[in-house]
């Protein structure tokens, strides 16, 4: 953690398979710099992250193993967090402690929806996010999309996704933090920029109205990293790279799609450029 952190690192995540010591030094080493810590978690449960003074915790409730079966210290469970979502519905208790928990000590929570909600609520993939892929991986995504569905699988998959829906709404009525995420890594067709937007959509879709849905994916990362009077939104004194939208997304959330232009650090850009320069080149290794 110090090698990197001399090296301009400005924060640190913990993996699935970290342990409890680890995580505590590591947490300790980037707070003594001033650094946060978030975690993709699944060797040490989310209260035990807790315990130790994480600041972030991605993938929703989702990465959460403190009830998975045979679940032991410091190593990931077979079932790496499914178990415990299946479980752990809004208002049982187990929910309310652990959300009780993560307000108390200001955890912040990641809501990375795209990935399960691409395959439970599909929606047709924008022509520009298709033609941005590699060829390998459009092969990919056409072949995943074309395979036969297994009902039961779906249906599985989407009650899990209702509820990972319906702790993030919780934990946010409980005065939690929620900020947004897209975990763009290509597999369902979840690429950067693209998955942004379809997190948002994702977010109304759980019950935030989209004003609340925007906040979350603006204003709550600014305040996450303690730079809420910096950016984070439009406000006078402030410095923001914006997006100019066609259509009103308070009322119609689709509409945050229709990127007119883009601006970063004061100057305008032409989306359709933009996506023209990165044409066939996500996930070419």
């Amino acid at each position: 953690m110090a090698y990197w952190a001399d090296r301009g690192v400005t924060s640190f995540k913990a993996y699935a398979g970290i342990s409890r010591a680890e995580m505590r030094a590591a947490v300790e080493e980037a707070h003594r710099r001033g650094l946060k810590v978030t975690g993709h978690l699944c060797s040490v449960t989310y209260p035990e992250a807790v315990q130790e003074g994480i600041d972030n915790l991605e993938h929703g409730f989702s990465a959460n193993t403190a009830l998975d079966p045979g679940k032991q210290p410091d190593k990931c469970s077979e079932s790496r967090g499914e178990y415990t979502l299946e479980h752990m519905p809004a208002g049982s208790a187990e929910a309310n402690r652990l959300i009780a928990l993560l307000v108390e000590r200001h955890v912040a929570i990641t809501s990375t929806l795209p990935g399960s909600g691409s395959r439970v609520l599909p929606k047709p993939l924008p022509p520009a996010a298709l033609w941005a892929m590699s060829p390998s991986l459009r092969d990919s995504w056409l072949y995943s999309r074309n395979r036969a569905v297994d009902q039961a699988s779906l249906d599985h998959e989407t009650r899990m996704l209702r509820i990972e829906m319906d702790l993030e709404r919780a934990f946010v009525a409980a005065g939690g933090l929620l900020i947004a995420g897209a975990d763009p890594v290509g597999i369902g067709g979840v690429l950067p920029g693209f998955a942004d937007h379809r997190e948002i959509e994702l977010l109304v879709e759980a019950g935030f109205t989209p004003l609340q849905a925007i906040r979350i994916a603006t204003l709550n990362g600014a305040t996450y990293l303690g730079r809420q009077n910096e950016i984070g939104s439009v406000a006078v004194g402030k410095n923001a790279d914006l997006l100019v939208v066609k259509g009103d997304p308070s009322v119609r959330i689709d509409d945050i799609e229709n990127v007119e232009i883009v601006f970063k650090d004061g100057a305008g850009y032409d989306p359709a450029k933009l996506l023209e320069s990165v044409t066939g080149h996500y996930c070419q290794y």
